[in-house]
C-alpha cells in the first residue's frame, strides 16, 4: 500500500457476522478488504486485495489474548514481518493509544485519540434511552498518527452514522513509503478494536 491517493474511505459491511469492511481511494478505487475472523481467543485479520478473498496481502495476528497490552504481528503474503503494533495498556482506557514498532521492536510512530472527552460523553449520552441510539451521528472520535517528532501524518476520522460504519483517513504530511503500508496495517487494527467506541 504506497502512492495511494488520500482521503482514503473505510466502509464496514453490515451483512456479514464478521467485522469485514472496504477500503478505497479517493478515486473510488478498491484498495484492500479487511476481513476479521469471528470466534477466535485471539484476534486474526486477513487483508485481501478485494471482497473476492482469494489474493491475501498481509495477515495481522495478536501475539497474545485477554491481555490490556496486546501487540499484534503484521506480516505480508510472503511471510516478511513489516512491524507491530501494541495497545498501551491502562494508559488506554482514558485515551485510545498505540504504539506502531518496526521489526526490532523500536516505536517509531503513535496512534492517539485527538479528544477522549468524545468517547466519555458517548458513554454517558449511550445510556439515554432512544437518544443513545443517535451518539453516531455527533459524537465521531478522530484518531492522529504521530511520528517521534510529534508531526502528524495522518488523521483518522469516524464519520456520522448510525452504526460506525464509516471511516476516513486523511493525509496531512508527507510520509516515509517503507513504512506506509504498516502505518496503515496499524490503523487498520486500531479501528477493530476502537470502533463501538463514539
Amino acid at each position: 500500500m504506497q502512492n495511494l491517493n488520500y482521503p482514503l474511505d473505510l466502509k464496514f459491511k453490515i451483512t456479514t457476522l464478521a467485522n469485514d469492511f472496504t477500503m478505497t481511494d479517493s478515486n473510488g478505487q478498491n484498495l484492500a478488504y479487511v476481513r476479521s475472523k469471528i470466534f477466535k481467543l485471539k484476534d486474526d485479520v486477513q487483508v485481501f486485495k478485494d471482497e473476492s478473498k482469494t489474493e491475501i496481502l498481509y495477515t495481522i495476528k495478536a501475539n497474545q489474548w485477554l491481555d490490556f497490552n496486546a501487540s499484534f504481528s503484521i506480516t505480508e503474503n510472503n511471510g516478511d514481518i513489516l512491524g507491530s503494533v501494541s495497545r498501551k495498556g491502562i494508559k488506554s482506557f482514558w485515551r485510545a493509544t498505540y504504539n506502531v514498532l518496526d521489526i526490532q521492536k523500536n516505536i517509531i510512530y503513535t496512534i492517539t485519540e485527538e479528544n477522549p472527552w468524545i468517547k466519555f460523553f458517548d458513554g454517558l449520552i449511550g445510556e439515554i434511552p432512544l437518544i443513545g441510539l443517535f451518539t453516531g451521528y455527533f459524537l465521531n472520535p478522530t484518531y492522529l498518527v504521530k511520528d517521534k517528532n510529534n508531526t502528524i501524518l495522518l488523521r483518522l476520522k469516524k464519520m456520522p452514522s448510525l452504526i460506525g460504519r464509516r471511516f476516513q483517513i486523511s493525509k496531512t504530511s508527507e510520509i516515509n513509503e517503507k513504512d506506509e503500508s504498516l502505518i496503515l496495517l496499524s490503523l487498520i487494527m486500531s479501528i477493530l478494536l476502537e470502533r463501538h467506541k463514539g
